[in-house]
């Protein structure tokens, strides 16, 4: 889990741009993305405002930093 793909653009609401970050347990995720976990007890995701999930990373700043540099703003969802 460390190449990060350049998130998708394509929100197409009112909220353009602006993206939110939370934190999500590792065993909530589909054991596909568990499997790549190695142990890890929680992620943090990217979500568009439709709910997508675009990025899940190791930690909350990283989840930041990722949504920055695809030109999102981010904002923490508890």
């Amino acid at each position: 889990m460390t190449d990060f793909p350049s998130l998708p653009d394509d929100t197409n609401d009112a909220n353009k741009g602006i993206v939110y970050v939370r934190e999500v347990k590792t065993a909530d995720l589909p054991e596909s993305i568990r499997a790549q976990t190695a142990g890890v007890d929680h992620l943090y995701a990217i979500h568009a405002s439709t709910g997508e999930v675009l990025a899940l990373v190791p930690d909350r700043a990283q989840a930041f930093v990722v949504a920055r540099q695809n030109e999102f703003s981010p904002v923490s969802v508890h």
